[in-house]
C-alpha cells in the first residue's frame, strides 16, 4: 500500500553545512497551511512526495520558506538538467514574454524555429524531423501512432503490434500506460488493447537472461510474429530502476527491427540532454532509433516535450492532421534553446559523466557492505538503488521510504521510492552539481542508509 508523509512538524537534529541547512521541525511550521490547502483541494494521488514546500530553487539546491536548504537529488523529477533557475534560462523566458508572444498554437513563431533547428543539428542524420508537444506522455502517444501508421503502410492492418518491456514506465495516458510494463497501473483500463505486448527487460537483475534469443523466445511464447510488429518501444534506461540493456542486445534489436520493417523507438524522456553522461542516452548503445521521445530535461524548467525521427515516418500524416494546442510554446521553446546551450557551453554532459563515475563507485561500495541493497544501476547522474530484505531479492519498499525520509531530515532531497515494488531509491541531481557537493550528499545518503538499517536491526532483535 502506498504511503504518505506526515504533515505534522517533527523535531529533527539541526544541520548547518556549506550546502545544507535544517533549523526547524519538518515540515517547517509556516509551510503547513499551504500543504494542508493543497491536500484539501488536490487529488489524493498528489500526496506521495516529501513535504518540502519549495520556496526557491537554484543550481542543485532547494529552499523552503523557513530558509531550510537541501541538496537536491531529484532535479524536480529529472527536469533541471542545467540546474534550477539557471540565469540564462530565466533571461530567455523573460525576453520572450517581453515580446508579448506567449502562445501561437500551430501558427509559426521564431522561438520554435530556432530551437527545432538547434536540436536537429545535434541529432543524427535522418533523425531530424521534430514535433514539439507538452508532455512526455503526449510524445509517447504520438510515437505509438506513428508506429502503427507506418506498420499499416508497409505491412497492412495486421502489422499493428507494439512491443514494449515489463517494468517500463512511458507515462500515465491510455496508450502510454498500455505500452508501460507495470500491471497495477493498467487495472483501470479493463479492456486492454491486444496489440500491446510486453517482454522482459534485460536488466541482468530481475531478468537474468539478457540474451537476444530470450527476446525472440518471449515473442514466440506471446504468439507474436515478427512481420506483425509495427514498433518496439523502450526507455533508453528503465525509469524505475535506472537499468540499461546490454549493448549487444540493443544492436541486435536494431537489426531485428530493420529486418522486419518495425520501428525502433527510444524513450529519452528521462535519459536525454546529458543526464547519462552522453548528450543522448541512446548513444551508449551505438545505434540510432527510428523515433525518439523527449521531455523533462528538455527545458530545465517549463513543460515541453518532443518526438524526433526519420522524415519518412514523421511526415506520414498530412498537414493539419497532427497538432497540439501548446505545440512549441514560444516561451517553452526559448527556455529549451537556452537550456541546451548551457548544457553544451558549460560541458555539463562531461560533468555528468565524471560525477557519475564518482556516484556509482560510492554506491557500489555501499552495496558491497549493505545487504539491503540488491542492485545498483544507471550511468552518469542517474542511479537506482534497489532495496531488498536481507538475504532475499524481495523488494523492501518500507526500507527505501525510510531512507528517503531520513535523508530529507538531514538536508538531502529525493522523490519517493519508485521501481519494482516501490523499493528503488532514485538518485538524479542536476547536472551542475560539483564534486564537493556530491561527496557531501553521498556522505549524507550513506549515513541515513546505515542508520535506517541499524534501527530496523534493533527492532528485529
Amino acid at each position: 500500500m502506498a504511503r504518505a508523509f506526515s504533515l505534522v512538524p517533527k523535531p529533527v537534529p539541526r544541520v548547518e553545512t556549506k550546502y545544507r541547512r535544517i533549523t526547524t521541525a519538518l515540515p517547517c511550521p509556516q509551510s503547513v497551511p499551504v500543504l494542508e490547502k493543497l491536500h484539501k483541494y488536490e487529488l489524493r494521488a498528489m500526496l506521495g512526495q516529501p513535504p518540502v514546500l519549495w520556496d526557491r530553487a537554484e543550481g542543485f539546491q532547494v529552499w523552503d520558506p523557513a530558509g531550510n536548504c537541501w541538496i537536491d537529488w531529484s532535479s524536480g523529477v529529472l527536469i533541471a538538467n542545467a540546474g534550477h533557475s539557471h540565469p540564462d534560462v530565466i533571461r530567455a523566458i523573460q525576453e520572450q514574454t517581453e515580446k508579448h508572444v506567449l502562445a501561437t498554437y500551430m501558427f509559426p513563431n521564431e522561438a520554435r524555429a530556432r530551437f527545432c533547428e538547434r536540436f536537429a543539428e545535434l541529432l543524427p542524420e535522418n533523425h531530424r524531423k521534430i514535433f514539439l508537444l507538452s508532455t512526455g506522455s503526449e510524445a509517447v502517444e504520438c510515437a505509438i501512432k506513428l508506429c502503427r501508421t507506418h506498420g499499416i503502410k508497409v505491412g497492412g492492418r495486421k502489422k499493428n503490434i507494439i512491443v514494449s518491456y515489463d517494468k517500463a514506465f512511458h507515462g500515465r495516458t491510455l496508450g502510454a500506460q498500455q505500452a508501460g510494463g507495470i500491471p497495477a497501473l493498467k487495472e483501470w483500463i479493463v479492456n486492454l488493447d491486444p496489440g500491446f505486448v510486453q517482454v522482459p527487460f534485460p536488466d541482468g537483475y530481475r531478468t537474468p537472461d539478457v540474451s537476444f534469443d530470450f527476446f525472440l523466445k518471449c515473442l514466440a511464447e506471446a504468439g507474436v510474429e515478427g512481420p506483425n510488429v509495427a514498433g518496439v518501444i523502450l526507455e533508453t534506461y528503465q525509469g524505475g530502476s535506472a537499468a540499461f540493456a546490454p549493448v549487444e542486445y540493443m544492436q541486435k534489436l536494431r537489426q531485428w527491427c530493420d529486418a522486419h520493417k518495425a520501428l525502433l523507438v527510444c524513450d529519452e524522456v528521462q535519459a536525454g540532454f546529458g543526464r547519462t553522461g552522453k548528450l543522448w542516452g541512446f548513444e551508449h548503445y551505438g545505434i540510432v532509433p527510428d523515433l525518439t521521445t523527449w521531455g523533462k530535461g528538455i527545458t530545465s524548467s517549463l513543460p515541453l516535450a518532443a518526438v524526433a525521427g526519420r522524415a519518412d515516418v514523421m511526415d506520414l500524416h498530412p498537414p493539419g492532421s497532427m497538432s497540439s494546442t501548446h505545440t512549441g510554446s514560444p516561451v517553452c521553446a526559448a527556455a529549451a534553446l537556452a537550456s541546451l546551450e548551457v548544457i553544451l557551453r558549460d560541458n555539463l554532459v562531461e560533468n555528468a559523466r565524471q560525477m557519475g563515475e564518482l556516484l556509482h563507485a560510492r554506491l557500489q561500495a555501499l552495496a558491497a557492505k549493505q545487504p539491503q541493497i540488491g542492485a545498483v544501476a544507471g550511468k552518469g547522474l542517474v542511479a537506482g538503488v534497489a532495496c531488498v530484505k536481507p538475504g532475499t531479492q524481495e523488494p523492501d519498499g518500507d526500507f527505501a521510504w525510510d531512507v528517503v525520509e531520513a535523508c530529507m531530515e538531514k538536508g538531502l532531497l529525493m522523490f519517493a521510492p519508485v521501481g519494482y515494488g516501490g523499493a528503488t531509491i532514485k538518485i538524479c541531481p542536476p547536472l551542475v552539481i560539483h564534486q564537493e557537493a556530491l561527496l557531501e550528499s553521498l556522505d549524507v545518503f550513506e549515513e541515513a542508509f546505515v542508520e535506517v538499517a541499524a534501527r530496523l536491526e534493533t527492532v528485529a532483535r
